[in-house]
């Protein structure tokens, strides 16, 4: 015989398995930003790309000085610098028939304090 489930009593209030949240969590929008950011960086290239250009005098390199490193043609290379440059990562400067790219430190360290921010905030409580 089949047991009767025990009665709820409706004016008790529900007790959560987990305590509530400590902080507000990432919005959607928000997310969605932040994906956008990562995706520009989830790219060994991009990142050996950002590395190369922190790695010159001042954080700034000529593109005639990425392409041989990587290893890619220089049509790759330039997509590459484009996404990194429409992420904010890099900005780029023409100067006669060149392009110099400069690191934008300041995008990095926002993505990383931005993730603490939103992913490490519990363990700070």
């Amino acid at each position: 015989m089949p047991l009767d489930p025990l009665p709820v009593d409706a004016t008790e209030p529900s007790t959560a398995c987990c305590p509530p949240l400590a902080g507000a969590p990432m919005t959607a929008e928000d997310a969605a930003r932040t994906a956008r950011s990562l995706k520009a960086l989830a790219d060994p290239a991009r990142l050996r790309l950002l590395s190369i250009i922190a790695a010159h005098a001042g954080g700034e390199a000529c593109v005639c000085d990425l392409t041989e490193p990587l290893g890619l043609s220089q049509p790759t290379v330039s997509h590459h610098l484009k996404v990194l440059t429409e992420a904010g990562f890099v900005t780029r400067e023409k100067r006669g028939v060149w392009a110099y790219y400069t690191l934008a430190p300041a995008a990095v360290q926002e993505l990383t304090a931005h993730l603490g921010t939103h992913l490490l905030h519990s363990r700070n409580a």
